[in-house]
This record gives structure tokens, sequence and C-alpha cells, in this order.
């Protein structure tokens, strides 16, 4: 393609989707990263900032679309910032995940051979966010977002990411909470509960708030969840992401099952029927303490409180297999340091950062101690570049 160059507006091809669901394209050399693209298509771009070795530019027109390439539904997509990837169909958008999470084994885990399997689609690709979390405008104690780029804020009166009760919630309280500068709301789509934090004290708004938790069923199991605890924000693709892991790590029955990193205790019960014992870690004291109240009347599950990587090498049993679900950053280098020396049969690690569980993985492998068996991304996310993934990795003795 002949590159068409006029001040700081050039025609470039969009070659791949890059970070934060960005696309890439290559103008003299120059790497430069543009939202709304979609591979394939040529554009013209405006460069916008010049960075050591790359600049980011704006998308002006799209010259040649992708076939891929739809109508967004929301009137704020291109300023708000929350969804990435409303202008591409929702096949393709399962087929890039896919593609991210393939070039990160490559690029960063030098895992090229590792099976990145198709990403498994959600049930609904809009509204199936339980969570949300707004801004307030003091003044007008309107509800909204702060813009992705701009830092501006952004007045939301409807969000297609949202569950129906979450934006049934923001209805009543939109322009009534001058008394805080954010807030949260959390629903329960198996059980109709709901949280609304700050407890909030104007005679305006007609609906309870203030509660220190709800509760949310999975696959029939009941979980408390108090404000500062962690929860999928996706329940349907939450109880698909614990299937997949049940199914890959093969249980009979009479394994001890480590889950590190536990949070609430999601996969530990919904696990414990699969496995003689679970024991799982947790650092957070109110995450623990939700386990323990969804853990009443389950007697193999033993909950411990502490780091990972401090608790693990303490351990009176060794387990048969483990679950490691941590934060965005991954996994503390001791704690693939003991698990590379017990050589358990099978792990199976779920993660939320592509980039961070490629490293990860390189480290586990190293020496041929374990073997990627394969990655499952699951859409928890759809609209955005988000990514969960379950690797399984396999010790053959």
């Amino acid at each position: 393609m002949s590159v068409q160059v006029t001040a700081e507006k050039a025609q470039v091809l969009f070659e791949d989707v890059a970070h934060q669901g960005e696309v890439l394209a290559r103008l003299n050399g120059e790497v430069i990263f543009v939202g709304f693209g979609i591979p394939g298509e040529e554009a013209l771009v405006e460069i916008r900032r010049h960075k050591k070795g790359y600049a980011y530019a704006r998308l002006l027109e799209v010259v040649s679309p992708s076939p891929h390439r739809i109508e967004p539904r929301c009137e704020h997509y291109r300023e708000c910032g929350g969804c990435q990837w409303q202008h591409v169909d929702y096949g393709h958008q399962l087929e890039l995940k896919r593609r991210v999470v393939q070039e990160q084994m490559r690029r960063i885990g030098k895992l090229p051979d590792v099976p990145v399997l198709p990403t498994l689609p959600a049930p609904d690709p809009w509204h199936y966010r339980n969570h949300a979390r707004f801004t307030v405008w003091r003044s007008s104690g309107k509800l909204g977002f702060v813009q992705r780029y701009t830092h501006r804020f952004l007045p939301i009166d409807f969000c297609h990411l949202m569950h129906p009760q979450v934006n049934l919630l923001l209805a009543e309280l939109q322009g009534k909470c001058r008394e805080t500068t954010q807030l949260s709301i959390r629903v329960g789509t198996g059980t109709g509960q709901y949280l609304i934090q700050p407890a909030l004290k104007s005679t305006e708004i007609a609906v309870p708030t203030g509660q220190r938790f709800y509760e949310e069923e999975l696959s029939g199991v009941r979980f408390r969840i108090s404000a500062p605890s962690f929860f999928q924000v996706n329940s349907a693709q939450a109880e698909r992401l614990a299937d997949v892991v049940r199914e890959q790590l093969r249980l009979s029955g009479d394994e001890t099952l480590l889950d590190a990193y536990a949070g609430v205790g999601a996969f530990a019960l919904l696990l414990a029927s699969s496995a003689k014992k679970v024991i799982a870690i947790e650092e957070s004291l109110p995450a623990l303490k939700d386990a323990a109240v969804s853990a009443a009347g389950v007697e193999n599950v033993e909950f411990l409180q502490g780091k990972v990587e401090e608790l693990l090498p303490k351990l009176a049993v060794k387990p048969d297999a483990v679950i490691l679900d941590p934060p965005r950053a991954g996994c503390h280098s001791d704690v693939i340091s003991v698990l590379r020396e017990q050589r358990l049969s099978r792990i199976v690690y779920v993660s939320c950062d592509p980039a961070t569980l490629a490293r990860d993985l390189a480290l586990f492998c190293k020496g041929g101690t374990y073997q990627v068996e394969q990655v499952q991304p699951v859409d928890m996310f759809p609209q955005t570049y988000h990514i969960e993934c379950v690797a399984t990795l396999a010790n053959e003795k």
C-alpha cells in the first residue's frame, strides 16, 4: 500500500491488535497505535503524540472497512473509553482475543507451540456486569465515568454493559448523590440482592444504601460478598470458568486440592464436591470472613489466611493439584519455585492478564518441569480488550 502523508495526517494499514485494544500500524519505520480500528483496515489517521520509537494517533476516517466492522450500540462509545471493541462484531472479538493470547505466549513466554483454544463466548455480550463504580459530580449529584483519554467527567444514565438491575438503581440515584464523590453498585444476578456504597443520607433517595454485603448464587452455591471483597463481574461466565477449571483438574474425588489466592472461596466451594479436601489460601481478611459464611456446612474445605508464598511451603499436606488465581501482577516467584519443586500432576492457572500469564508459564516450564497442555480464553468482558484465561500445566512423571 502506498502511504499518503500530509503534515501529521497519514493513510495507514492496521496490521494487528495491540495493547489495550488499540490497533498497530507503521509509518516510516515508526509504530503507531490507534483506537477504534480493526486489523486489515486502511484508514486516515492523525498523529497526536510522539514517543521514543512509537506514536499515538486518532482515527479520522476508515478508507477500507473490515467486514467485521459494525455500528457501536452506545452513544458514548468513542468518548467514554470503558469499551474498546463495540465497533467489532462479537465473533471477531473472540478471535482477536485468541490472537492476543497466542501473541503473548509467543513473544513473552517464548511458547509458540502452546495450543490456544477458541475463546469461549459469553451467553450475552451485553448487560453482563454485576458491578459498577461511578464518579459523582458534586455540584449536580450526577453519576458518570471519567473519560479514558481526556479524564473529563461524562454523565451516564444507562450503560449497555451493566446488568439491568444496575441500570435501574442508577436511574434512581442519578442526580441525588451530592454527598459523595464515588459510588459503587453491586448486584447478585442470581439472587436479586444488591449493595450500594457508601451509605447515603439524602431523603431524595428511595432505595436502601450502605449495605455491608450482598449474596450471589453460582451453580447452586450461595456466596456472601462484602463491600471490600472481589468477585467476578460476569456471573454467568464465572460459572463457565469454574466448569473449565473442574474439567482441566480431572479430579477423581480422592485428591487434596489447593486453591491459592482463593478470594471469597468461589473455586474452593464450587469444586469441594469434586475433591476429598480443599485447602484455600487468601490474604484478605474480609474475603475470608465472607468465605467462612458461605462455607457453613461444607466439611472438606479449610481456609487459611496469609500470603500464598509464605503459607505454601509450610503446608503439612502436599496437594495433589492446585488452582492458581492470582491478581493481575501474577504469581509470586517463590510460589512458582515451590510448585516446581513439588512436581504436582496438574496445576490450573486462571489469569486476567495474558502477559503475566505467559511470563509465569515460561517459568513453570523451565527445564521441562511442567508442560502447558492448553490455554483456554474465556470471554468474561465482551466489548472490551480484557481477557480471562485458564491454562493447564501437567507434569508427566
